[in-house]
């Protein structure tokens, strides 16, 4: 049998890993979060209808006396164009008053739907010129897409659901409809207003309900838009993080050059104590000036070894001592005070380097 062989990086490409966290604020930046339309739809209804169910009676009032006063005042004034002027914004005024309480709601309720959607979120990215909307072939893509289609469905099933809740409710009042012709009209007028907010509320509910559905289709459809390959993961972290290579020569670098401080110091050390072959320890002390002696320098093997070169070249003198040595390099840094446990060791072995310089 044959063998089959798949190069891996064919697959590299594909979409298959969850967004990361700053791929997900890049998207929100630009306006581009999971958020439904149909929920600030239902919302917007539900909060007008309860709106004009809790001022109904403010709402009658308001509009009986705006009729009265058309027959009234209005119809016994001169038509100028002065009358026309101040009837206009008479009306303005009686009807701004009037819708006020529905207006307010419907924006209230619009705000808190996106609030609780996408929280505290502004950008002016989707109002930038964006020309691919206006080319035509990207248009027919969008208009016979399959999210075209789930739209169509989606608008069908909640007229659908939404016009059977209507008749169920109109269904269910017919007594109430069929005594219409008995009642004063004012009695009408309070049937039909009730039933007509009741047919609302109904129907504002059907579609917060079926809303609640299309937020989480919607949040399905952003999550599968924002899929990353794993590639796309490798390159943002290579400019969270920068690049590994880029990293790795920057740590040499700076090794390098913190390698040449310490080197530069070695020639001002006291004393070099050394293992005498793997480890190397430079220290300096300045009577009345340093506390304890300072590690100027140190180091294991190959770097050990340079020390001790450097040393030689400048006359430091080279003191062996095994466990001082080794205690010193795992204990201390360079730049570090020795440990108060090492004082007397390293006191004897200053004592012996200054009685060869003779200073003391």
């Amino acid at each position: 049998m044959g063998e089959w062989r798949l190069d891996l990086q064919f697959f590299a490409g594909e979409k298959t890993e969850k967004a990361t966290p700053r791929k997900r604020q890049e998207v929100r930046e630009k306006g581009q979060v999971a958020k439904s339309g149909d929920v600030v739809s239902a919302s917007v209804l539900l909060a007008s209808f309860l709106a004009l169910s809790l001022a109904g009676a403010y709402e009658r009032d308001g509009l009986l006396r705006l009729f009265a006063r058309a027959l009234s005042d209005y119809a016994s004034a001169s038509l100028t164009v002065d009358s026309l002027h101040r009837l206009f914004l008479d009306w303005l005024s009686h009807a701004s008053l009037l819708l006020a309480p529905l207006f307010a709601a419907a924006v209230l309720a619009a705000g808190l739907a996106n609030f609780l959607q996408i929280g505290a979120l502004f950008t002016v990215e989707p109002l930038k010129m964006d020309w691919n909307r206006l080319n035509p072939v990207q248009g027919m893509k969008r208009l016979f897409s399959l999210r075209a289609l789930v739209e169509l469905l989606k608008s069908v099933l909640k007229a659908g659901i939404i016009g059977a809740v209507v008749f169920a409710a109109l269904l269910a009042e017919r007594s109430e409809l069929a005594a219409l012709v008995s009642k004063t009209p004012g009695e009408a007028l309070t049937v039909v207003g009730g039933l007509t907010v009741k047919m609302g509320l109904y129907a504002a509910g059907a579609l917060l309900f079926l809303a609640l559905f299309d937020y989480l289709y919607q949040r399905f459809e952003f999550e599968k838009s924002i899929r990353m390959s794993k590639q796309d993961i490798k390159d943002e972290y290579k400019k969270t993080e920068g690049d590994p290579l880029i990293k790795s020569r920057i740590k040499q670098k700076q090794r390098e050059m913190a390698m040449r401080r310490m080197m530069q110091e070695v020639p001002n050390a006291d004393v070099v104590i050394t293992n005498p072959t793997h480890y190397a320890v430079a220290l300096k002390y300045e009577d009345g000036k340093m506390e304890a002696p300072v590690v100027v320098a140190k180091g294991a093997d190959y770097m050990a070894m340079k020390i001790k070169e450097v040393a030689k070249t400048h006359g430091v003198v080279t003191v062996e001592n095994r466990p001082l040595a080794q205690a010193l390099y795992r204990q201390t840094e360079v730049g570090d005070m020795i440990p108060e446990a090492f004082f007397k060791a390293v006191a004897e072995i200053l004592a012996y380097v200054y009685r060869l310089k003779g200073n003391v």
